[in-house]
């Protein structure tokens, strides 16, 4: 007989669709158990047991989860394919005098790697030329013209955050050596570079797939110093450049596992100390008066030194990143901050647009996609990241200019985008595309626009895309206001950093009365609310008014729900509180 299929648990305080439509999923009985055992063990708050029983920390591996350290966790450079051949050439260059080019990608994650070839370069004395595509005119990655152009006025090109697929253009640029260090899927050739490292080469391991390009880069400077120190020669500062490696891996969305969590743990450390000083200033005008966290990194500064690729001069994220000037970083910051608010408003005109269009063609489909003329090619990536988290599903989404169209992509836990993206490409249905697990770009023709997302679709689907169901809200537990403390959330924090692949701890407030709703600003709402029992608590809900959210809590004052969101730490007036980033509700019905 057919084995009748696992029910699935009952939702976590019975909410199965909640004010958003989501249902509630709480511990699982084993989550429970080793949350349960660790509080035992260790006497630390249940809460934060049931982050670390939530991320499959062991019991004998608490201590070390709570604080990594590089020394624990850096891998071994000289494993990946190709390090210590770019090292050795790397120094050779340094040591010849020789000119050095780096050729940058025009996001974070490009732009963190540049600066960190450029700081390393300029404490050993050497100075290399700065070459970042503009976006629109030449696109992702290097090109022939550019590659010719620089191999005629250099000895060496160190291509960061591209080039493992430019096979085309690492050939023009014969003239001189070419250095690839990467992350992006490797095809099955690799272009005639000195060296290509890359963790996603497809005869490579894979056990380090999950790292950044800024991360590839560090760890190949790693082992240049490495074969400085067996030569008796002391190497650059690295551990204060780890602030670079930060900001990249959680702006590139790399998932905070293995030595990424303490890349950016001792990152943000590094990072509150105000020693890069466009750093600094991109903070200030960007008015972070506390200490940094992987939440300024990614939806922060992360968007403001991308705005110049996006919208603006391809260079500036890089040249902020890696000036020594305060001149220079004040006047960089503060472009990039002027680009950041218009790349919003153009970001908001075509997202509205794209929402119609995939609205017409169904919320769930495999594939969510849109298309259109005149779409700015530095915003669809951003777009298709808010139609993911709307639909849960892989997106797409195309500006056209004449008849070809650029397009990025954003994926969804479990799907490999930027296989499929590449695989299309090698049957011809694109012009180019690449990519990795979590994000792709393209590019297409107009004719081959429906073709090529009908077969894209195909093979998401081959990998379960059509299988996929709304998004879950997924809750770490429960908890009353009066046991949600600063000294808590603290304690919680050192379970983070939290970002992709280790979601920030969620936990629901049963049961509360909502004693004060009031929307604030465009789409916001503020509120208190109460247990019944004389304590309460502050909370915002951003984007509320975005969704049912907003109106039904604030039309429900001295109404119950159930409340759902993460703790955070207000501070004002130099006084700290608790307050709920409220992110879900429920009504609360007798008896649940």
């Amino acid at each position: 007989m057919p084995t009748e299929p696992a029910a699935s648990p009952a939702a976590f305080l019975g909410v199965d669709a909640s004010l958003t439509g989501r249902r509630w999923v709480g511990p699982s009985v084993e989550q429970s158990r080793a949350a349960e055992a660790i509080t035992q063990a260790t006497s630390l708050p249940h809460a934060l047991a049931a982050v670390l029983a939530r991320r499959g920390v062991a019991l004998a591996d608490v201590d070390g989860f709570l604080a990594p350290t590089l020394r624990d966790l850096l891998p071994d450079p000289s494993k990946m394919l190709d390090a210590t051949k770019a090292a050795q050439r790397l120094l050779a260059a340094i040591n010849g005098n020789e000119r050095i080019a780096v050729f940058a990608d025009y996001d974070v994650d490009g732009g963190s790697s540049a600066a960190l070839l450029i700081d390393y370069l300029r404490q050993m004395g050497r100075h290399a030329t700065l070459y970042v595509p503009d976006r629109i005119d030449e696109g992702y990655g290097p090109n022939e013209a550019a590659m010719a152009g620089l191999a005629a006025d250099h000895d060496l090109i160190v291509c960061v955050d591209c080039g493992t697929l430019s096979h085309g253009p690492i050939e023009a640029a014969s003239a001189a050596d070419v250095i690839v260090l990467d992350h992006h899927l490797g095809a099955e050739t690799l272009p005639p570079a000195v060296a290509v490292v890359n963790p996603n080469r497809q005869d490579e391991s894979g056990d380090l797939a999950h790292l950044c390009a800024a991360a590839v880069v560090f760890l190949v400077l790693v082992e240049a110093n490495r074969l400085l120190r067996d030569d008796g020669i002391k190497g650059p500062d690295l551990l204060g450049m780890l602030d670079l490696v930060a900001l990249a891996t959680v702006a590139d969305v790399a998932p905070l596992i293995g030595v990424n969590r303490a890349f950016v743990r001792q990152g943000l450390s590094i990072m509150g100390r105000r020693d890069r000083i466009g750093l600094a200033a991109l903070a200030d005008v960007a008015r972070i008066n506390t200490a940094p966290d992987s939440y300024h990194l990614g939806f922060v500064l992360g968007p403001r030194v991308n705005a110049g690729g996006r919208i603006g001069k391809a260079d500036l994220g890089a040249r902020l990143l890696s000036t020594q000037d305060p001149s220079e970083a004040a006047a960089l910051a503060a472009k990039l901050d002027e680009l950041n608010a218009q790349r919003r408003a153009i970001e908001s005109d075509v997202r509205d647009l794209a929402i119609a269009q995939v609205e017409s063609r169904g919320l769930d489909a495999p594939l969510i996609w849109a298309a259109a003329d005149g779409w700015h090619p530095g915003v669809v990536g951003i777009v298709a990241s808010r139609l993911k988290e709307t639909a849960n599903r892989p997106s797409v989404v195309i500006g056209f200019d004449g008849d070809e169209g650029k397009g990025s992509g954003r994926s969804v836990t479990g799907i490999d985008l930027g296989a499929a993206v590449h695989r299309l490409a090698s049957e011809g249905l694109l012009v180019k595309g690449g990519g990795h697990r979590m994000a792709a770009g393209l590019t297409v023709t107009r004719d081959k626009l429906e073709q090529a997302m009908a077969r894209l679709s195909e093979l998401l689907v081959q990998q379960g895309a059509d299988r996929i169901g709304p998004k879950d809200m997924r809750l770490d537990g429960m908890i009353m206001p009066q046991a949600a403390t600063v000294e808590l959330v603290k304690q919680l924090e050192a379970a983070g950093p939290f970002g992709s692949n280790a979601p920030a701890p969620r936990f629901a407030l049963p049961d509360q009365q909502i004693g004060f709703a009031k929307r604030v600003g465009e789409n916001h709402l503020k509120l208190r609310f109460g247990d019944g029992m004389g304590t309460s608590m502050d909370g915002i809900a951003f984007g509320a008014f975005d969704g049912p959210l907003g109106v039904a809590l604030q039309s429900g004052v001295r109404a119950r729900f159930h409340l759902a969101g993460r703790l955070d730490i207000n501070v004002w007036q130099g006084k700290s509180t608790v307050q709920l980033m409220l992110e879900d509700a429920a009504e609360a019905k007798s008896g649940s």
